[in-house]
């Protein structure tokens, strides 16, 4: 992790740590708070969440390189059509570094929690955040409760993304590969899971972790193809939401532009998400966009001109921001991301007095969706989100 050495309190302890490859040494700056580490600091046991791919399985090497003891646990959150190969992944791994292994099934909380609420937002007319609600509500909690259960002081993943203590706060910070940087699904990450995070990807690309697997003869993982999309739903959303929604729940309906004339019909509105151009169903002989969904009318309103899902605000709802002062009212540049990848715009952020957070934004933003992820953002340092709830002034 890289740190600005002015943003870190004297008090503070570095701990200059060094990751083993096969090719030599690299080094990466791990800082902890002090007050903590005063007391955990001889005690470097920690939990490592293992999916069975790439990234964690280079993370318990790197871990045991650097000295830690380290505990496995694999989450049983989702199985399609019983597929159990990657707890098998997971127990070779840890069986050949020689460190304990736990299985935990948590596939009732998964499906009531996030399966449900993905569902049910799109029969709402929603976006939903499956990756977001689940990192910030469900794994890194669940890692920390049994870190506490099994008194293990730090706990740990693959993700891509690093921490930094500024003032008196912790902050996720961006992972070095920003192909791969995770840092906008973690907004939501209280302090004291943050304290006790140990990320040893973060400044790392995924070339590298790749080349690390292969170096130290775990060929197999090196190998490993990426996950991509939701865990539960990696393919088409709507054959999904097709699956699992009951009969009459989706149904056909009407297609208008702008002015209400009736365009077509659609196969449902779940199918359907603000700034869709493709599969409408409908065709002219110019691009065409989603720009509303209505489900109380079950119908779907399509523009032909990009501008007109433009917006220069939105409201944010369940939000957290680690330092208010930083976020609300600054005048210091602000970025607000909604989408993973390739966009970040200029903003700034009021408290409304119904206690949503207002964004203004400097440039305007199409295709923004109620149900999506804001996270806010200065220079690399993530500063907070929220969930959209309301498009427009």
């Amino acid at each position: 992790m890289q740190v600005s050495e002015k943003s870190v309190p004297l008090q503070c302890v570095f701990h200059s740590i060094r990751f083993k490859v096969n090719k030599g040494w690299s080094t990466a700056v791990l800082l902890f708070l002090c007050p903590y580490v005063m007391e955990k600091e001889k005690d470097k046991r920690v939990l490592l969440g293992m999916s069975g791919g790439t990234d964690s399985s280079v993370a318990a090497i790197l871990l045991q390189d650097a000295g830690y003891e380290v505990t496995g646990v694999t989450f049983r959150f989702y199985e399609k059509e019983g597929d159990t190969a990657y707890l098998d992944d997971a127990r070779e791994l840890c069986s050949r570094l020689h460190i304990s292994h736990i299985v935990y099934d948590v596939r009732e909380v998964f499906r009531k929690h996030i399966i449900t609420y993905f569902i049910d937002e799109y029969l709402k007319g929603r976006t939903p955040v499956p990756c977001t609600l689940c990192n910030n509500r469900l794994k890194w909690p669940l890692l920390k409760r049994l870190a506490d259960e099994r008194e293990i002081p730090f706990i740990a993943s693959g993700h891509y993304v690093q921490k930094r203590f500024i003032g008196e706060r912790w902050h996720i910070v961006q992972g070095a590969d920003p192909d791969k940087d995770q840092s906008f699904f973690l907004w939501g990450l209280p302090q004291d899971i943050i304290v006790r995070m140990v990320l040893p990807l973060g400044n790392l690309t995924k070339t590298r972790v790749r080349e690390i697997a292969s170096e130290r003869g775990f060929l197999k993982v090196a190998s490993k193809r990426d996950s991509l999309g939701v865990c539960f739903c990696p393919g088409d959303y709507r054959t999904y939401l097709r699956g699992h929604t009951q009969a009459g729940a989706i149904v056909p309906g009407p297609i208008f532009d702008e002015r209400r004339n009736y365009m077509g019909t659609h196969e449902g509105y779940p199918f359907y998400t603000i700034g869709q151009r493709r599969g409408l169903g409908v065709y002219r002989n110019k691009a065409l966009f989603v720009k509303e969904i209505i489900p109380e009318e079950n119908a779907v309103i399509l523009a032909d001109d990009l501008r007109a899902l433009e917006h220069t605000a939105f409201y944010l709802s369940h939000w957290y921001l680690p330092a208010p002062e930083a976020v609300l009212g600054s005048q210091a540049e602000l970025i607000v991301k909604i989408r993973y990848r390739k966009q970040a715009n200029r903003c700034s952020v009021t408290l409304t007095p119904d206690n949503r957070l207002q964004v203004r934004l400097h440039e305007p933003l199409a295709s923004i969706a109620c149900g999506q992820a804001a996270a806010f953002y200065r220079g690399d340092i993530v500063l907070g989100g929220g969930i959209i709830d309301r498009v427009g002034e």
